[in-house]
């Protein structure tokens, strides 16, 4: 019964995995996200090698949440995760914003002629505070 049991939470795992990550990837290729990023990046030569990973990124990450899987990587290693991992979704907010062009939008809309550098810094410091308000004060 176990044995039928692990193997239907795999096939129910795999098949959530490939959902999510279809989604994900139609959703940043339909926007031309990955292009635009690694274009900036000057990655432009790498694209489909980046398309592969986010799709994998999102199959392992559905995978990790059915099986619950415990990574030992430690402080640090849980570190530098966390460092990759929001370096990733701020680039891909960023890039997203771009592609939508709300940065020109809310410049033009609010006649904002100096200062765009240190607005886009003050929303990237915002989405870090938010981020760590939510690890330590929101309730699991």
């Amino acid at each position: 019964m176990q044995i039928i049991q692990k193997i239907l939470l795999s096939i129910i795992g795999f098949s959530g995995g490939i959902a999510v990550a279809g989604g994900v990837f139609a959703f940043i290729s339909v926007l031309g996200i990955i292009p635009r990023l690694a274009d900036r990046l000057g990655l432009a030569s790498h694209i489909y090698q980046m398309e592969t990973v986010v799709a994998i990124g999102g199959i392992a990450g559905s995978f990790m949440t059915v099986f619950q899987i415990h990574l030992g990587i430690g402080i640090i290693g849980l570190a530098i995760f966390g460092l990759f991992a929001g370096v990733f979704v701020g680039s891909l907010a960023m890039a997203l914003a771009e592609t939508l062009k709300v940065i020109p939008v809310l410049c033009q809309r609010t006649k904002l002629r100096m200062g765009i550098p240190v607005l886009i810094s003050v929303l990237g410091f915002g989405k870090a505070l938010g981020s760590l308000y939510q690890l330590y004060f929101c309730p699991h």
